[in-house]
């Protein structure tokens, strides 16, 4: 399933990034973006101990449920939308979190590098642009 009309970092449809939690800030699934969505939540996430930790430090509790809107809380595994800017404090922090490319805005590119989120890809999409798969010998072009 893909959000009609928006693209992720790769140029292609962008892709669901979670449904169990149920993600995005539109709760449907996608790390879409509009003109309500301030805070940018376009990075899909696999949020890590580490990473939900350094989130918490910074005043953004991801784990704590809150039933009155509906959220349960993350655990280490769960895919998030997350705003951008903390994604790449996170990275510059030594702590972030793995990258689904495939379900990504690509708005969150006026934030964060690519480099930065192919860094840290768990998804191999099958055209990374010339990209090398992690462990190659291939040179990158």
């Amino acid at each position: 399933m893909t959000a009609p009309g928006e693209r992720n970092v790769l140029g292609g449809p962008l892709e669901v990034c979670g449904t169990d939690p149920v993600t995005g800030f539109y709760r449907d699934g996608h790390c879409s973006s509009g003109p309500d969505d301030v805070g940018s939540h376009t990075v899909c996430a696999v949020v890590s101990a580490e990473f939900l930790a350094m989130q918490a430090a910074l005043g953004n509790d991801l784990t704590t449920p809150r039933p009155e809107y509906g959220f349960a809380g993350l655990t280490p595994g769960d895919r998030w939308c997350v705003v951008a800017v903390r994604w790449r404090q996170a990275f510059e922090a030594g702590a972030p979190a793995g990258v689904v490319l495939a379900a990504t805005n690509v708005k969150a590119l006026e934030v964060v590098p690519l480099e930065m989120l192919r860094a840290q890809a768990v998804d191999v999409p099958d055209d990374l642009s010339g990209w090398p798969a992690p462990g190659s010998d291939q040179v990158d072009p």
